[in-house]
């Protein structure tokens, strides 16, 4: 169940959940204010944490609406797509014999019908993105699970509205956002030693950072990168930024 403050102005939704810390985060590409709290936590508590944190949330707000936006995508012919950081043209070869897409040094081929929708269109290129997301992302979770002594079982490829990843340690999965497939290789990486981090680390806190620190130094630069990209444009695009209240 989700309740509404209204801090300032701004629209604050409040999520208790059986947690130790309050999470505040501020979603792309609306600037949307969310706070998760534990459950034995006030209403006034949280209005106070989140009056404290206003300038944050502010500042947060103005940096999203000054972000970039692409434009939305039609699947044309030498329409700009993105893959692992790198722009492509998109070349649509329309036969129904070869269904599928592929890459060379500057094209995505999309090959399709010659009278498929661009619903149809998305979907074809949404599968192969989510092939190449599985693909590299297997080596890098094995990687991670020798560094960090840890165990992945099974891991999942979705769209997801305000994440770039999530973890369940308790079924030792990890999810991983569609959109992953389209930024620079070091962003996927760095997911992925977050959510699988979780495992060890519940919270955000000073072990996490330390452990973070440890393990990928330069993790920071990345998150900035990943949280800085063009935000697609209708589309709540994900974040990893968040306060917490010890």
């Amino acid at each position: 169940m989700v309740t509404e403050l209204d801090i300032g102005g701004i629209s604050v939704d409040v999520v208790f959940k059986d947690i130790k810390n309050v999470h505040l985060s501020v979603y792309p590409p609306t600037g949307r204010v969310r706070i998760s709290a534990p459950s034995r936590m006030s209403l006034e508590n949280i209005r106070l944490f989140a009056i404290a944190k206003l300038g944050w949330i502010k500042n947060q707000q103005t940096k999203l609406q000054r972000q970039d936006r692409e434009s939305p995508r039609e699947f044309i012919e030498r329409e700009s797509h993105y893959l692992w950081g790198q722009r492509y043209l998109l070349q649509i070869a329309e036969n129904g014999d070869s269904i599928g897409v592929e890459a060379d040094y500057r094209r995505i081929i999309l090959h399709v019908e010659a009278d498929a929708s661009r619903q149809r269109r998305q979907a074809i290129i949404d599968e192969w993105y989510r092939r190449e997301l599985k693909q590299a992302a297997k080596p890098l979770i094995a990687k991670w699970e020798t560094q960090l002594e840890e165990r992945v079982d099974r891991f999942f490829v979705q769209r997801m509205k305000t994440k770039w990843g999530s973890s369940n340690p308790r079924l030792k999965t990890i999810r991983l956002n569609l959109e992953l497939a389209k930024k620079h290789p070091e962003c996927l990486d760095y997911v992925i030693i977050h959510e699988i981090m979780h495992f060890l680390v519940p919270d955000h806190g000073t072990r996490f950072v330390q452990m973070m620190d440890q393990n990928m130094p330069n993790w920071r630069l990345v998150r900035q990168r990943l949280n800085e990209a063009p935000l697609v444009q209708d589309s709540v695009e994900p974040s990893l930024n968040d306060r917490k209240l010890q």
